[in-house]
């Protein structure tokens, strides 16, 4: 009876001790999951360089500046010609030029005349590239325009309104920040009887621009 209980008993003990053995391992390799999980995760500030800005106010569709108009020759035109334009579209734009010019008539046969003109311009432009552009404008100036009277002895002075249509192209450069200087050449195609530019005289203009 003793023999069997002593063998039972050891049995016992290398089973417990068996037992022990296999389950401490599992035990530490489940804490160490347990840990892996339970462990805080950093959060991560992530940018999106793929988020669109806002849209531009309309405010920043309106753009301002001058011109200084130049001819030279038997016909001399110096203007000075304040611009506020609109973009519809980022490569198309309109806008409106009133403006005051001094003029001077070098006649071969007669004195020389001096004046002073005023009026009005309605243009479009379109960029063909960022630097480029063509450039269409209906203008409408006031002259003092003069002719000999019923007599033939002496000139006779009246102001009339001269229709003018101006094409072209002109030529911009960023000259720092939001401000552009521009040069452009028209001509005018209506030929108005009355009009400097019938015989087919280029048009300078020089101007400066802030937001064009």
């Amino acid at each position: 009876m003793k023999k069997h209980f002593l063998i039972i008993l050891c049995c016992t003990i290398f089973s417990a001790t068996s037992f022990a053995q296999v389950e401490e391992p599992v035990q530490t390799k489940d804490t160490t999951k347990v840990d892996e999980v339970i462990q805080p995760t950093q959060p991560q500030q992530q940018t999106n360089p793929y988020v669109k800005k806002d849209p531009k106010s309309g405010i920043n569709k309106w753009y301002f500046g001058g011109s200084f108009t130049f001819t030279f020759g038997t016909y001399t035109s110096i203007g000075i010609w304040p611009l506020v334009g609109y973009k519809v579209t980022p490569k198309l734009s309109f806008g409106l030029q009133p403006g005051y010019e001094y003029i001077k008539y070098n006649y071969s046969y007669s004195p020389d005349y001096e004046t002073s003109n005023y009026g009005i311009r309605i243009f479009g432009r379109f960029r063909v590239i960022p630097q480029a552009y063509v450039h269409a404008e209906y203008a409408t100036i006031n002259y003092e325009l003069q002719k000999l009277n019923s007599a033939g002895d002496d000139w006779d002075y009246y102001r009339e309104w001269v229709p003018f249509l101006f094409l072209g192209a002109g030529f911009s450069q960023n000259i720092g920040g939001n401000v552009y200087a521009y040069v452009q050449v028209l001509f005018d195609v209506l030929n108005n009887e009355n009009s400097p530019y019938r015989s087919g005289e280029p048009f300078w203009t020089v101007g400066v621009s802030a937001g064009f």
